[in-house]
């Protein structure tokens, strides 16, 4: 492979890093997509001297960031083209155009698969070319998610720390207080089964690994762990089987829905006021607010019920990145345009002009930007963003993301839909999906160790 670096060098730059593993040499074949057609958004006052880019992404308003950046960039200028979502074919294409040495010289990439590309060598090491500048601009929590054994390997643009939201007239017409702790929740939901049996306070989402994920990692679980040179495996750790068994009484005794999020059986759910509470991460208070006007001013957000009084700690639920990929030929030009998306106040004032809304910035000097730019109307004037600001520095240190969260996550949630079936146990899916990881792990070539419990 002239004029480009095989895999195996990429490797070979990782060699302290348990990302790495026995990958193999620099693979052959074609893309399954036409991964070299390009939208071109160039200015023309860069002319022919601008170095020019490639980014790839399905994030609602990426079209009007690149139009602003092109627009006030001479030296570097951006071709984007619109993929479809992650899950919905766009890692499928960003990782066939890696293995077709033509990927985009930037790519979106949700923090659950970024160890993945990883260790793949589709996402280049950016711990050189990261400045102290840009750094400093950044959440620490949402650049250690991006951040393996001190190497990063891509930049964060959102942190989404997991709220509560809440209709308020409900709540008062069944005398809820707000709750503050997971007992508490409890007894709400007892609550509401007993006043309104049509209705439920909260779904337990059968399709929602990520939301399983981020109340274990509320809770201080450690799925995975890179130490001692090894992937290091515990799904069913101690606090995620004391998580489980929340959710297992919640669910034997009736007190929750088992439905998919991601369905129009929950829009349906929430739209009728039939369930009280949606657990999600910050950006969903935007998507609310476009997907039900109707419900204007029914809706609160509140801080996640903690596992007790007087703790402080949260998971992430949502959230993107920006990688530069190995086969960038301008990586400094790459992360150029990336810091700009991140850190200025135009970028986001450009990617909320498309109607994108309630994304948690991961470089805090733009909160206000995204405060002054929300409607509090929909939510009774309440500033959400000013509780997002103190729920993001809630988020718990630690956590990593697993190599394949692709498959750890189909198996999982294949597991809760039959939970919702009558079948099996919260935990017993669970440990399903760590039994379903490990052999991927394995034919990766990682070294591993595995704790069962």
């Amino acid at each position: 492979m002239p004029g480009r670096q095989s895999r195996r060098s990429v490797l070979a730059t990782m060699t302290a890093l348990p990302l790495a593993g026995a990958l193999g040499a620099c693979s052959g074949g074609t893309s399954g997509t036409d991964s070299t057609s390009r939208t071109s958004t160039v200015s023309n006052k860069a002319g022919r001297n601008a170095t020019h880019i490639t980014f790839w992404s399905a994030l609602r308003g990426s079209q009007e960031v690149v139009d602003a950046f092109n627009r006030t960039h001479d030296t570097v200028q951006v071709d984007f083209q619109q993929i479809p979502a992650g899950g919905q074919g766009g890692y499928a294409k960003l990782s066939n155009a890696s293995r077709a040495g033509n990927a985009p010289d930037v790519a979106t990439i949700e923090y659950p698969q970024l160890p993945g590309f990883a260790i793949d060598g589709v996402a280049l090491e950016l711990t050189d070319l990261l400045s102290d500048t840009l750094r400093s601009k950044l959440l620490p929590q949402a650049l250690g998610l991006t951040t393996f054994e001190k190497r990063v390997f891509s930049i964060p643009l959102d942190v989404e720390p997991m709220v509560m939201h809440y209709r308020t007239d409900l709540f008062d017409q069944y005398g809820i207080e707000v709750p503050r702790t997971w007992d508490e929740f409890e007894e709400a939901a007892r609550t509401v089964r007993a006043k309104a049996p049509d209705r439920r306070l909260v779904a337990f989402a059968t399709d929602g690994e990520p939301h399983f994920a981020a109340f274990a990692w509320q809770a201080g679980a450690q799925w995975f762990d890179t130490s001692g040179g090894a992937w290091n495996v515990s799904l069913a750790d101690g606090p995620t089987r004391r998580v489980a068994a929340y959710w297992q009484r919640m669910i034997d005794q009736d007190l929750v829905f088992m439905t998919p999020v991601d369905s129009r059986q929950f829009d349906s759910q929430v739209s009728k006021g039939k369930v009280l509470v949606r657990l999600s991460g910050a950006w969903d208070a935007g998507a609310q607010m476009n997907a039900r006007p109707g419900q204007k001013g029914k809706w609160a957000i509140a801080p996640l019920p903690q596992w007790s009084a007087g703790d402080a700690a949260l998971g992430t639920h949502g959230g993107s990145t920006f990688a530069v990929t190995k086969d960038s030929e301008h990586p400094e030009a790459a992360l150029e345009f990336i810091a700009w998306q991140v850190s200025h106040p135009d970028a986001l004032r450009a990617r909320l002009s498309s109607g994108a809304s309630s994304q948690y910035p991961a470089a805090p000097g733009l909160v206000s930007v995204g405060r002054e730019a929300f409607d509090r109307a929909y939510y009774s004037g309440q500033d959400i963003y000013t509780l997002f600001e103190q729920e993001a520095h809630k988020i718990r240190d630690g956590w990593t993301w697993g190599p394949r969260m692709t498959a750890t996550q189909k198996v999982m949630q294949d597991g809760f839909a039959r939970v919702g079936g009558g079948q099996g146990s919260v935990l017993e899916a669970v440990r399903a999906a760590q039994r379903g990881t490990m052999p991927d792990l394995r034919a990766l070539g990682l070294s591993t160790t595995e704790r069962s419990s």
